[in-house]
This record gives C-alpha cells, sequence and structure tokens, in this order.
C-alpha cells in the first residue's frame, strides 16, 4: 500500500512538473513568467495533464495566489503564432474572465463566450479549429451560479434577440423540471435554477459530440477530453461535475 501511495504521489508530482514546465521555464528578472506555449509543449501535454493544469489553476485563483505573469512579455512571444492548450467554453457574465480563473497566460487558453454557455454551429466550427487545426487538448463547458441567462430562461423571459438565445436553455430547463415537481419552475427558486445550470453544462457537453463529428472522433481517439464544471460566483471555485 506504502509503495502505491508513493507511486501515486510520484505520478502526481510528475503531471505538475509537465504541465507548468510547458510555460514557466523561463522568468523575468523579477521572478514574473514570460514563456508562452510552444507547438512543442502543447504537444507533449496529455488531454489529462492540461485538465489537471486547469484544475490547480483554478485552485490557486480561489487561494489568491495567482501567478505573476509578464503579460507585454507574452503579447511578443505569441506574436508570430499560438499553441493554446484548451478551449473554455463560458458564459458572457463579467464575473467569470477564464484567463484568470484557471490563472492563466497570454496564448494558453481558446475562449468562447455567450450567455448560457451553449453550443451552437459558430461556437462548434471554432471548437474544431482550436483542436482539429490548432491542437488544443481540452474542451471546458463552463457555467456559473447566480447565472442571469439560466433565471431568464427559468422564467421564459422575452426581449429581441435575446428571446432566441434563452431557448437555447429550454432544454435543460424541462430536463430539469420533472425534478422539482413541487415548483416553483422559476428565478424565485434557487435550487431550480442551480440544477438547471448544471443539467445545461452536462447537455451542451453531449450536444458537442453529438453535432460535431471532427470532436466526436477526437474525443474517441483519446485526443481531446470534455469536461464540465459550475463556477461559483461567491468564492471563485470551480465544482466539477461528473
Amino acid at each position: 500500500m506504502a509503495c502505491a501511495l508513493i507511486a501515486t504521489c510520484a505520478a502526481a508530482a510528475l503531471i505538475g512538473c509537465q504541465s507548468n514546465s510547458s510555460r514557466t521555464s523561463r522568468s523575468g528578472g523579477d521572478g514574473s513568467v514570460q514563456r508562452v506555449l510552444t507547438a512543442e509543449a502543447q504537444q507533449a501535454l496529455t488531454p489529462a495533464q492540461i485538465v489537471a493544469d486547469l484544475k490547480a489553476g483554478n485552485a490557486r485563483f480561489a487561494a489568491n495566489k495567482l501567478t505573476d505573469f509578464d503579460y507585454l512579455a507574452q503579447v511578443r512571444g505569441t506574436a508570430e503564432g499560438q499553441h493554446p492548450k484548451a478551449v473554455v467554453l463560458s458564459c458572457l457574465d463579467s464575473r467569470i474572465p477564464p484567463e484568470i480563473i484557471f490563472d492563466q497566460g497570454i496564448g494558453d487558453v481558446f475562449v468562447g463566450r455567450v450567455a448560457g454557455n451553449f453550443e451552437n454551429t459558430d461556437l462548434l466550427g471554432s471548437m474544431e479549429f482550436a483542436t482539429a487545426v490548432v491542437g488544443a487538448g481540452a474542451i471546458v463547458v463552463l457555467g456559473h451560479t447566480e447565472c442571469g441567462a439560466v433565471q431568464g430562461a427559468a422564467d421564459n423571459a422575452k426581449l429581441g434577440n435575446l428571446t432566441e438565445t434563452l431557448a437555447n436553455i429550454t432544454p435543460a430547463v424541462e430536463a430539469v423540471r420533472a425534478k422539482f415537481p413541487q415548483g416553483p419552475h422559476t428565478s424565485k427558486n434557487r435550487e431550480f435554477v442551480e440544477a438547471v445550470a448544471q443539467e445545461n453544462v452536462r447537455l451542451t457537453m453531449r450536444d458537442i459530440t453529438d453535432r460535431s463529428p471532427v470532436l466526436a472522433e477526437r474525443v474517441v481517439k483519446g485526443e481531446l477530453v470534455i469536461v464540465g464544471g459550475i463556477y461559483d460566483v461567491s468564492t471563485g471555485s470551480i465544482q466539477w461535475l461528473q
């Protein structure tokens, strides 16, 4: 048992070293991180290592121990090309800047944002570009607590083009409604709203592979992993969904 524990710890340490060395092996004179992801470093990361790196980054954010990035040096380092390791599909909400809450630098992640963090043809095409063309190995579908888009969908809100936007979340509302027979099925029921937010993430994860043979094939081959989580706007931490 002791040997197994040592082996597990060693493997975890190796993953940590590999994920960090991809962008921290060169620092400025003040200790700030200047290095950006190269094609070689990106390709050396497995999907599992990428997810582990993002989880570790969020843990640093929630603990207020963010990496000191030299952003201008990273601007120069990415001027002629980019090799991000992941795609984050998140909500439009101003409280959830993905690069910051995952403690990532310039050139580390692609970000697609839309109210309600759902997929559509444009976002699917963007994900296909990010993964099949550029080589990102993970997609994170990120919902959050206190989501106005989810609340609007629960209330069947109507407002110009927003009506059509919120309709994309309706399947999650309907799926969760049966689990709350007592109601109310509106934004006034906080537990109902949070359940819809989680279901919306799960449905989006499923729909990504259902609607994109390109992404589905990469998942099957082990070249891509799709994960989901709920960001807590009051703590900064992410609850990762199975």
